[in-house]
């Protein structure tokens, strides 16, 4: 079993920036790929990043790319969500999710989640 935990979420105006922590413990989680996703209230949850349990390779949303980087430090067993020049429509709870030597873009995929850290950007 991974368990993560979100932290670094809060509110920001339109244009500022934020990073996310995603720190698992149970399991190394170099050997699991992660996940960001996002939803906002009244909407379905949605696919914002993930990185490879290998080499670092990551994907983006085209909603964030070019604005959020997703990096990970394995010394520290925690995978980051840097967040630029965020927009208000950014606002959500953000969740990662890990995978067993694997990741992708579908929630489904995905086997251990965190508890989600509230985002909230202001115009």
């Amino acid at each position: 079993q991974v368990q993560l935990v979100e932290s670094g979420g809060g509110s920001v105006q339109a244009g500022g920036s934020l990073r996310l922590s995603c720190a698992a413990s149970g399991r190394t989680l170099s050997n699991y790929g992660v996940g960001w996703f996002r939803q906002a209230p009244g909407q379905e949850r949605e696919f914002v990043g993930a990185i490879k349990w290998t080499g670092g390779r990551t994907s983006y949303s085209d909603s964030v790319k070019g604005r959020f980087t997703i990096s990970r430090d394995n010394t520290k067993n925690t995978v980051y969500l840097q967040m630029l020049s965020v927009k208000p429509e950014d606002t959500a709870v953000y969740y990662c999710a890990a995978k067993l030597y694997g990741n992708g873009s579908r929630d489904i995929w995905y086997d251990f989640w965190g508890q989600g850290t509230q985002v909230t950007v202001s115009s």
